[in-house]
């Protein structure tokens, strides 16, 4: 017999008192991605710089690389989010993971960029085996911050919150590296940049870990699925992506919202090296683009009086305008922070939000089908940003190629134009695409405080 509108609230009202998280453990649920980034950040952010002009591979090399790490990424994901769900310890599903893979992936991220002298073919094969590794790794590591965020709390607000804790930490990590990156690499390599890119990927990595394991013993996981917490076969999991239509559209905002992203910090240190001939300016410009964290952490608050689609791409259109502003500055050092700015913050609400729109597929699928398939849901969403970032890598070392560019030379008109492509109009179509997925797929029923009402019901009658 259903319960009547009255007593869901109050059911709903109950639970969520018993969700609630202490700010340690938000604290400590953020300094785990600030540690991802700290690692990452170097490896999405410089890698394709490092790669070209200082380990000597080529471009179109680099671009395939890029790709093909992240067709591998797709299969790994949904393997995880498998291994997650079948994951039944003391300490939860998703917390072990984290445990088990930190040590490895920061092993593997050092060893990425020692750089060992080599011929041509076998640093091209030397930069496969890690930086494939790295991504895997990475993956072990990251995926399970973002599966074990519905298992924290039901309370949808609580998540929200947690999740901006999360984006900020992230945040910080990169703030951290693109303030210290280039003056730590000058700092250890004493003019050697191969030697200073591995000791201060060594830097970064050891304190990566360190956060790990802080987000590991501090975090809880209490939201338990219908099983209560048993393995869930791979069929029943399913079930739970089977008609979820947020999960599809956040699959696909996964795929664009990460290319656009990519594709701009990666192409960024090619634009201000050689487009407006400033790179004493790439520090500066990547710290800036770290004012994304006023639009996270300004999430929570109107995320209580606005849509998270709303929100999402009006952060997206404000990223156009500062897109825009980039485009008219030319070399005009002060329009180019300013639009850096405008547009960082407003990226900044897309990425506090798009972790949140996972957790809610969740409760999506567990209202549709019955099963609570956290791992397989969210790790095969996260197929669209491995997907995404690919593309954003790959698609700009590749024009890179066709338009003729050359490490450490002028430019040509043509390889000018095509950096301007990634830099600038690429990420602004993207941009577009974006605010297309949001505004006609991502479609629900009903409410999601409805559904996470009915939710608590059906548990409460277990």
């Amino acid at each position: 017999m259903a319960l009547r509108e009255q007593d869901l609230k109050n059911l709903n009202n109950a639970s969520s008192s018993n969700q609630k998280m202490s700010l340690l453990e938000k604290v400590s649920y953020g300094l785990g991605d600030t540690g991802s980034n700290l690692i990452y950040t170097v490896i999405t952010t410089y890698l394709t710089f490092y790669f070209t002009d200082v380990y000597g591979l080529g471009a179109a090399a680099v671009g395939t690389l890029m790709l093909v790490a992240r067709f591998v990424d797709m299969i790994d994901s949904p393997i995880f989010g498998v291994l997650i769900d079948k994951t039944n310890t003391r300490w939860g599903k998703s917390r072990p993971w984290i445990l088990w893979s930190s040590v490895p992936f920061t092993i593997v991220a050092i060893l990425l960029f020692m750089g060992p002298d080599l011929s041509a073919s076998g640093k091209l094969a030397y930069a496969y085996v890690f930086y494939i590794a790295a991504n895997v790794l990475y993956a072990a590591v990251n995926n399970p911050l973002t599966t074990m965020l519905p298992s924290m709390s039901s309370d949808v607000q609580e998540r929200t919150v947690a999740n901006v804790f999360r984006m900020f930490g992230g945040q910080v990590g990169g703030l951290i590296v693109n303030l210290s990156l280039l003056p730590l690499v000058a700092y250890f390599g004493s003019g050697n940049q191969q030697k200073g890119f591995f000791y201060a990927m060594t830097l970064f990595s050891v304190i990566g870990l360190i956060l790990f394991f802080v987000t590991f013993f501090n975090t809880k996981e209490r939201v338990q699925d219908v099983s209560g917490g048993e393995s869930l076969p791979i069929k029943e999991s399913l079930k739970a992506i089977k008609g979820n239509r947020p999960w599809i559209a956040v699959l696909l905002l996964g795929i664009v919202f990460f290319m656009l992203y990519i594709m701009k910090v990666s192409a960024g240190i090619y634009y201000l090296t050689y487009n407006i001939n400033k790179p004493e300016i790439i520090s500066t410009v990547n710290t800036l683009s770290m004012c994304s964290l006023v639009g996270i952490l300004a999430v929570p608050f109107l995320s209580k009086k606005f849509s998270k689609v709303l929100l999402i791409n009006t952060g997206i259109v404000i990223n156009i305008v500062g897109q825009l502003i980039i485009l008219m500055a030319g070399a005009n050092v002060s329009m180019i922070i300013a639009g850096t700015i405008i547009g960082s913050i407003g990226m900044g609400l897309p990425a506090g939000l798009l972790f949140t729109l996972m957790a809610d597929t969740v409760d999506y699928g567990e209202w549709k089908s019955g099963v609570r398939a956290q791992g397989i849901i969210v790790s095969a969403a996260g197929i669209g940003i491995k997907f995404g970032s690919g593309l954003g890598g790959a698609i700009p070392a590749w024009l890179l190629a066709a338009g003729g560019y050359v490490a450490n030379q002028k430019q040509t008109a043509t390889a000018l134009n095509m950096i301007t492509l990634n830099y600038i109009w690429l990420p602004i179509i993207f941009s577009i695409l974006s605010i297309l997925i949001m505004a006609f797929l991502y479609k629900w029923e009903k409410p999601h405080h409805e559904i996470i009402a009915e939710l608590e019901a059906r548990r409460a009658q277990r």
